[in-house]
């Protein structure tokens, strides 16, 4: 059975075009991590999300961070006392995209934790509120070393212990 009419084209081509939109957003979705910028408030699939790690050691020593992803590697960085690096990316369309770090200093051992989480960073029913910018501060406190911080520091910080021998 073929389809010889106009109207059963014209709804094939509708479902080709859907099918390529859909394809679009997948890839969309493992966009590098340096790409560029365009809104998105976390509510939605392939939203925008720029992460900021901040070295606040006690000791004021520089701060080794390894970050990586299923699909990204940003290799060894080196973040000195007071300083800052971060990297963008968009949340894949399932929503399960995760980043993973490893933090090293001078004296303080090997320490291991998920910078980001969609399922805690980016979910409206999570523990904490969705960040568009997440911002971490690393070392300023023993017991909690690792906090997210919001830019305008209006509401308290969200402080973490290490996921050490998380998988």
């Amino acid at each position: 059975m073929a389809f010889t009419s106009k109207p059963h084209f014209i709804m094939l081509c509708m479902i080709y075009y859907t099918l390529i939109l859909f394809v679009s957003a997948l890839v969309l979705s493992d966009a590098p991590a340096e790409a560029p910028t365009s809104g998105g408030d976390g509510l939605l699939p392939l939203s925008e999300k720029h992460v900021v790690i901040r070295n606040k050691l006690k000791n004021r020593e520089i701060l080794n961070v390894h970050c990586r992803s299923s699909e990204d590697d940003f290799g060894l960085k080196h973040i000195p006392w007071n300083g800052a690096w971060g990297f963008r990316f968009y949340v894949n369309f399932f929503k399960t995209t995760k980043f993973r770090c490893h933090f090293t200093w001078h004296n303080g051992g090997s320490h291991y934790f998920y910078i980001f989480k969609a399922s805690r960073d980016d979910s409206p029913v999570g523990e904490l509120p969705i960040c568009k910018e997440c911002i971490w501060e690393v070392g300023q406190d023993d017991v909690t070393p690792i906090c997210r911080i919001s830019r305008e520091k209006k509401n308290n910080p969200y402080c973490f212990e290490w996921e050490d021998g998380a998988g």
